[in-house]
């Protein structure tokens, strides 16, 4: 779903389409929830859209586009596509049995649909490790001239796209599932570095595609993933299709700041979508779409999206407290927690070594069970964090006995300290504690960017 393109040269890509029939796969039903967790992964993040039928999808987990374009950003959404995306449970509802369903509502130029986008915008694989982004997904079904202008997507751009809208291509563009025109045909792309032309060809991108394993794309459900891999030099970014592999890119093949420019800052947030007309379904086309014959009503069925990260230690096994507990005024490695929510873990570069809980965002959580306080009530919270987050994000690190969501008994706010790994100790004043607790460190931020690092904690008398 790319932010910008030009409608003639976008034709090219129809010529990659495969058109070889493949052994089918078995098929999961349409309710079927997010799969385990495969052995050496951990889950990231998921939703698998349980719910009541006809209510928006989670709020927590997604935030919904409006409109023909960001505030302030390119019109159409960049690519001519017509519909307007409205929070309608019309165009944008879960089913009851699983499912979301984005559904484009209209006829000639006048269309509605849906987009939504993850809160998360730090999808983004540790050093050495894979990150596999995957939804299991029925497009629109809909074909022949009924699907002209039907262009469905599954897909993620950098966070730094965020609050900009001008920087694309450079913060990259990851297109996992594209579709148009109601064919059976699952596009890949690569979008980067500068536009029109560059190292990543726009406004065309890097991209292949074929036919679907087995069903039509629009007849069946099928499984649609993309891996970011960092554990191979160079490294690596791969597309699947039902597990099958049909395009893949090396950092090889970009020069180092086009790479750089992709893959430093802080990482991805994940879309859905269902667009009308626009020069993708255009140039394919070789005309101008939608047509008096397009088909409303026809929905893109989403039943599941994750995220993994290979690698043990990007969420190592939780630990077990010490007998009588761990003494509160010792230094307490953030990464020694008996469970978390939200975050991963990663070599640290401060001083003695080791590992820090990273990529930490609002709602996030850390768990400390048996803190032992003493009969001498602890005054002070003190942390070792670091922050790389942009200018004016920023949160609050809280500490909270007995229950995530108790009222906090101290915090500290955090923004910018110079880099993800300029690391810098802050302390926070506390209620006078005593005895031994479960200890929750909670983030809490006004904002869904990561903004803070943590390596240690302690607390003290004063």
């Amino acid at each position: 779903m790319r932010v910008l393109h030009s409608p003639w040269r976008r034709s090219v890509l129809a010529l990659l389409a495969v058109a070889a029939a493949v052994m089918a796969l078995a098929v999961r039903p349409a309710d079927a929830s997010v799969p385990g967790t495969p052995s050496g992964w951990s889950l990231v993040w998921s939703d698998d859209f349980d719910g009541t039928a006809g209510t928006l999808p989670s709020s927590t987990n997604w935030i919904i586009d409006t409109g023909h374009s960001y505030p302030g950003g390119p019109g159409n959404w960049g690519t001519g596509e017509i519909q307007n995306y409205t929070s309608s449970t019309s165009n944008l509802s879960l089913d009851g049995s699983g499912n979301l369903r984005i559904t484009p509502i209209g006829s000639g130029q006048n269309w509605t649909s849906a987009r939504i986008e993850t809160r998360r915008a730090d999808f983004k694989p540790a050093d050495g490790r894979i990150l596999r982004i995957e939804g299991r997904i029925q497009m629109p079904n809909v074909t022949g001239d009924a699907a002209l202008g039907y262009w469905p997507a599954f897909w993620a751009l950098g966070a730094p796209y965020r609050g900009n809208y001008q920087n694309w291509p450079s913060i990259g563009e990851f297109d996992f599932m594209e579709n148009v025109n109601g064919l059976n045909t699952v596009w890949a792309t690569l979008h980067c570095g500068v536009n029109p032309n560059g190292p990543c060809n726009e406004t065309n991108g890097l991209g292949n595609s074929r036919a679907c394993p087995g069903s039509t794309c629009q007849s069946a459900f099928h499984t649609y993933r993309f891996e970011w891999d960092r554990s191979v030099n160079p490294n690596q970014l791969r597309w699947y299709v039902d597990g099958q592999q049909f395009h893949s890119i090396s950092q090889s093949q970009l020069d180092a700041t086009t790479w750089s420019n992709m893959t430093s800052h802080a990482g991805y947030f994940i879309l859905l979508n269902v667009a009308i007309g626009g020069g993708f379904p255009n140039g394919v086309a070789g005309f101008s779409t939608p047509t008096s014959a397009t088909v409303s009503g026809r929905p893109m069925v989403v039943d599941y999206v994750a995220v993994w990260q290979s690698g043990a230690t990007s969420s190592p096994p939780p630990s077990s407290p010490p007998p009588g507990g761990v003494d509160a005024r010792s230094t307490i490695q953030a990464e020694n927690y008996q469970a978390q929510s939200g975050t991963q873990v990663e070599t640290t570069q401060d001083s003695g070594g080791g590992q820090n809980v990273g990529y930490i965002s609002n709602g996030d959580w850390l768990r400390y069970d048996g803190v032992n306080f003493g009969s001498t009530a602890a005054r002070q919270f003190k942390a070792r964090v670091a922050s790389g987050a942009a200018a004016g994000v920023s949160g609050l690190v809280q500490v909270r006995l007995d229950s995530p969501t108790a009222t906090p008994i101290g915090d500290f706010a955090v923004g910018n300290t110079g880099g993800w790994q300029s690391w810098t100790t802050i302390p926070a004043n506390i209620t006078p504690t005593t005895g031994t607790h479960t200890v929750y460190i909670t983030f809490s931020s006004g904002q869904p960017a990561d903004f803070v690092n943590l390596n240690w904690f302690t607390f003290a008398t004063s």
